[in-house]
C-alpha cells in the first residue's frame, strides 16, 4: 500500500510539472514595452516578446526561427486596450511577469504618464523594480533594437543600469521610484533618458566604425507632477545624483597643471550630506561632499612638487563636482522649477512643524532657496606622480 501511495506521488508530482512546462510554453514572455502617440489620440504599445527556442540557441529545430525575439505592436484608447490587441495575432497568451524595461517616447511623456503609472503599478504581474525611460524617438525604436552583448536586447537595457554608477551620468528610475514621486508630496518625479547612438562595429564592415545602433542612457527626463518639462544632460545629472541617489565610481577629466593634457580622477567613497537650516522665516540648504580619489591616468609631464601636483588635482576636482552642481541647480530651479532633488521632503524631515507652514507655497518658494555647498576630496595613491609615464622634458 505504501508502495501504490508514493509511485502515485510520484505520477502526480511529474504530471504537474509537465503540466506547468506546458503553460509556460504556452506564453509569450515580455521582456520590454514601449509607449508612443498613434493616430487620432491612440496609444501605440509595442511589446519585445522572447522566443524561448531561440534564446537557448535552438534556432532551426522545433519551429525555431533563430531570431531570439519577437516585436508585435497594438493600439488603443487606453494603455490596456492597446496591450490587449496584441494578444490579437499572438498566438501565445502575452505575459509580462519577466518584463524589465518600460519605454515611453519624449511626445507621451510631455503629455502626461498618469495612465502609465495607473496601469503598470496596478497589474499584479509586473514587478514594481520594473526599469522606467524616456526617449526623444520613438518607443517601438529601442525596444525593436538588436543591441548589446546579451541575446536578448531587453536584458542588455537591463545591464545599462546595472552599471550606471560607473559613470553615474543618468539617475536608476523604476516604477516604485516613480510612483512614489508622483504621489509624494511638493516633490516631482525625474525618470532617466535613454537615445539611440552609433557606436558598435558590424564585423563584417571592421572598418566602418559606429555602423551599428546602440543604446545608451544619457541624461535625466524632469517632469512637473506627471507631464515632461525638460531635459538635464549628462554632467547636470550627476550633478543631480549627489541629492538623489548614491554616485559611484565616476570618473572626472582634470586639465594638468601646466595646462598640458589632462589627468583622469575616480571618485571612491563618496559622503554626502545635506543639512536644512530655517532662519527668519526663510529656509537654507548646507551641502557637504566628501570624496577620496584616486588617480588612475596622468596625461601630464611632470615638472613640479608631487604635493603640488596633488593639491591642484584636487583643486580641479572641486572644481569640477561644483560647476556640475550648480549647473542642475540653474536649470532644475531657474529653468524647470521644479524640486526634483528633493529638498521639500529633506526640509519636512528635520522642521515638520514649520514645513506645514511653507509647504503650500513650496512650488513658489523652491526657485530661490539657497543651497550652499562645500567639497572636500583626498588625492590617493600618488604612485603615478612619483613615477610619471610622461617625464617631464626640463
Amino acid at each position: 500500500m505504501k508502495k501504490l501511495v508514493l509511485s502515485l506521488s510520484l505520477f502526480l508530482l511529474f504530471c504537474s510539472g509537465c503540466e506547468t512546462r506546458a503553460e509556460i510554453d504556452d506564453m509569450a514572455l515580455v521582456m520590454a514595452v514601449g509607449l508612443d502617440k498613434g493616430e487620432d489620440d491612440k496609444i501605440t504599445v509595442t511589446t519585445q516578446i522572447a522566443r524561448p527556442g531561440d534564446v537557448r540557441g535552438q534556432g532551426g529545430s522545433g519551429g525555431g526561427t533563430g531570431e531570439p525575439i519577437w516585436t508585435a505592436t497594438g493600439e488603443g484608447d487606453t494603455i490596456f486596450e492597446a496591450i490587449r490587441n496584441v494578444a490579437r495575432f499572438s498566438s501565445r497568451r502575452v505575459y509580462w511577469g519577466h518584463n524589465i524595461i518600460i519605454v515611453v517616447s519624449e511626445e507621451v511623456a510631455k503629455e502626461g504618464i498618469v495612465d502609465l503609472i495607473d496601469f503598470f503599478s496596478r497589474n499584479n504581474e509586473l514587478r514594481m523594480r520594473t526599469w522606467v525611460v524616456v526617449t526623444e524617438k520613438k518607443a517601438s525604436e529601442i525596444v525593436a533594437m538588436k543591441t548589446g552583448l546579451e541575446v536578448v536586447p531587453g536584458v542588455s537595457l537591463d545591464q545599462l543600469f546595472r552599471y550606471s554608477p560607473i559613470l553615474s551620468e543618468a539617475p536608476n528610475t523604476d516604477m516604485m521610484t516613480l510612483s512614489k514621486s508622483y504621489l509624494g508630496e511638493n516633490i516631482h518625479p525625474y525618470l532617466a533618458l535613454v537615445h539611440i547612438r552609433d557606436r558598435g562595429v558590424d564585423p563584417t564592415k571592421p572598418k566602418e566604425f559606429g555602423s551599428i545602433p546602440q543604446v545608451e542612457l544619457f541624461g535625466t527626463a524632469v517632469f512637473r507632477d506627471d507631464k515632461m518639462v525638460g531635459k538635464l544632460g549628462p554632467r547636470e545629472s550627476r550633478g543631480m545624483l549627489w541629492f538623489v541617489e548614491k554616485v559611484g565610481n565616476a570618473i572626472i577629466p582634470v586639465p594638468c597643471p601646466n595646462g598640458d593634457g589632462k589627468a583622469s580622477i575616480e571618485l571612491k567613497h563618496n559622503q554626502f550630506n545635506i543639512d536644512p537650516i530655517y532662519e527668519h522665516g526663510k529656509a537654507r540648504f548646507d551641502v557637504e561632499i566628501v570624496s577620496d580619489l584616486d588617480l588612475v591616468e596622468l596625461g601630464c609631464p611632470i615638472k613640479q612638487d608631487i604635493t603640488d601636483v596633488m593639491k591642484k588635482l584636487e583643486e580641479g576636482v572641486i572644481k569640477h563636482l561644483e560647476q556640475d552642481i550648480e549647473a542642475m541647480l540653474e536649470m532644475v530651479q531657474k529653468e524647470y522649477k521644479v524640486d526634483v532633488i528633493r529638498l521639500g521632503r529633506t526640509f519636512r524631515e528635520k522642521y515638520p512643524q514649520h514645513w506645514n507652514e511653507i509647504k503650500d507655497d513650496w512650488d513658489e518658494l523652491f526657485p530661490d532657496v539657497e543651497v550652499n555647498v562645500n567639497i572636500t576630496v583626498h588625492l590617493n595613491n600618488p604612485q603615478l606622480l612619483e613615477k610619471p609615464t610622461r617625464p617631464s622634458k626640463e
